[in-house]
């Protein structure tokens, strides 16, 4: 009887981790991805030079690249105040910065619960406490891998083909009701360190990162279903 409620109980339990696996590897991919261009800000000051940042604000390397430290730091680490170094800005251009704040943070949260959720259910099937079912002899990754890759093409081929608009629907998707986001550069000047193209090319990098990550799990999964298969 008790083995018959243990493997009534690892079936149930195989199917929510799975299910489970699942959406978190679909999750990790984006918010991974996402996470480039964020945390890793060589990817930003690279950009300095070639955007002719310092012509078109009239301020220093240093200070730009201090500018965004700081405005990252307020971003992404917890109990910073808001700050944009020698540019100035408005409590309304602020504002829209605690907004992305929530976001940002969301985006970590997202990162970290999914990781450690891949992480707790190989480690549950290693010890047999579940399986991780496969469909058709492929693991779920592989269907969160290609659903993710559709989608990444699907939103890359909206923006190349027009960027402005893209750009203008996410943040009424994202800030529905809200236009502080339209910043004045007199009155808001780190907007004019942080050009349109700069943003074009951190879309580039998030959906190439998606692309790829995809890509590498479906042609893993591919090669691993084949060898199990022999």
């Amino acid at each position: 009887m008790n083995i018959a409620i243990n493997e009534k109980t690892k079936k149930i339990l195989s199917i929510i981790f799975t299910a489970l696996f699942g959406v978190c590897a679909l999750l990790f991919i984006i918010t991974f991805s996402i996470g480039l261009p964020i945390y890793c800000r060589f990817f930003y000051y690279l950009q300095i030079e070639p955007l002719n940042l310092v012509e078109e604000t009239g301020k220093t390397y240093e200070q730009i690249k201090t500018a965004y430290d700081e405005m990252l730091n307020y971003l992404t680490l917890p109990g910073t105040t808001f700050s944009t170094g020698v540019f100035k800005f408005t409590e309304e251009g602020a504002s829209h910065f605690a907004d992305c704040k929530g976001l940002f943070t969301l985006n970590t949260v997202t990162l970290i619960i999914s990781t450690v959720m891949i992480v707790l259910s190989i480690v549950l099937e290693r010890f047999k406490v579940i399986t991780l079912y496969r469909i058709k002899g492929l693991s779920v990754t592989f269907f969160s891998a290609v659903s993710i890759f559709v989608i990444g093409v699907v939103l890359g081929a909206v923006v190349a083909i027009d960027f402005d608009s893209a750009f203008t629907v996410f943040h009424q998707i994202f800030f529905p009701g809200k236009d502080n986001w339209h910043f004045h550069p007199y009155y808001d000047q780190i907007i004019t360190a942080l050009p349109a193209q700069f943003f074009l090319n951190c879309a580039i990098l998030i959906g190439t990162s998606i692309i790829l990550i995809s890509v590498g799990i479906i042609v893993f999964q591919l090669i691993k279903k084949k060898k199990l298969s022999k």
